[in-house]
């Protein structure tokens, strides 16, 4: 049983495609797995909600022929700081349980920010997410070297970033102050038993504490927005870490049982970001 796990975990492919082109039967087996895991969703909030993307990444087990996991994107120019950049805004990510561990999304993604790079060479590149759930928030704090917000206090000046992309596109809900979005009682939030944090999680992880203390109502759905900068710098220690990584801890657990739930915390991916769409610019 643990060998044919792994095996299913290695043997998955990830492939982007444009909103457009996602057909119904796929979209079906995404909404399928999605609301496993969300409150105060539906077959027509998630369908919106997707068609408000750009395009999404299919995580498909070969044998089986079905969608295991997906990761919603959105591209979109922006004005940060009087200059003109790109943003890259990634939605939700779930994956089944059974296949924690494969290396495919993060591959995909990370290829598909290269591209981004490629055609855009003169503007910053910005990742761009809003995470109810510290799983989110550690892909970035793991993952990026200049990032925002940063438990070390580091790289305070992207805290206007944050500041200019959440007035753009989420001035409604934005709350300056705090640096906190909040999209009221009614929005999607995490089911009860999934991504829940615990006292020996707080005082194992400095940074999963720091999430809560940035966003202490994460439980009913309150969003922290976050921003990473895609340069050569980060570019560098992330394959250096891709390379070198050792079997995730989200294998080991996949390993343990076949019950589907939301992707391991290691891979750089966002687990459970918002389906919040991004509103474009004028």
């Amino acid at each position: 049983m643990t060998q044919a796990l792994s095996q299913k975990a290695l043997a998955l492919k990830a492939v982007y495609r444009s909103v457009n082109k996602i057909d119904v039967h796929d979209i079906r087996q995404m909404y399928g797995i999605y609301c496993q895991y969300y409150e105060n969703t539906s077959w027509d909030i998630f369908l919106r909600d997707l068609s408000k993307k750009t395009g999404a990444f299919l995580l498909i087990c070969p044998k089986e022929q079905r969608v295991v996991g997906f990761s919603t994107i959105m591209t979109t120019d922006m004005m940060v700081q009087g200059k003109l950049s790109r943003g890259v805004f990634s939605g939700d990510t779930i994956i089944e349980k059974a296949y924690w561990g494969s290396r495919a999304l993060q591959l995909a993604f990370y290829k598909f920010m290269l591209t981004e790079k490629a055609r855009h060479p003169r503007k910053t590149i910005y990742w761009l997410l809003i995470s109810k759930g510290f799983k989110t928030y550690l892909l970035l704090a793991n993952n990026f070297v200049t990032y925002y917000p940063h438990p070390e206090n580091k790289h305070s000046y992207l805290a206007d970033v944050v500041d200019d992309y959440c007035q753009q596109m989420f001035a409604e809900y934005y709350d300056a102050d705090k640096k906190i979005l909040d999209f009221g009682g009614d929005y999607q939030c995490l089911k009860g038993d999934v991504a829940d944090i615990t006292e020996s999680m707080r005082r194992a992880n400095s940074k999963i504490n720091y999430f809560e203390e940035c966003n202490p109502e994460w439980r009913r759905g309150t969003e922290l927005p976050c921003v990473g900068v895609f340069d050569f710098k980060n570019l560098s220690q992330y394959v250096v870490r891709y390379l070198t990584k050792a079997t995730s801890n989200g294998r080991k657990e996949a390993l343990k049982s076949t019950q589907p739930h939301v992707a391991p915390v290691h891979d750089m991916h966002p687990q459970t970001a918002s389906v919040m769409p991004m509103k474009r610019r004028a």
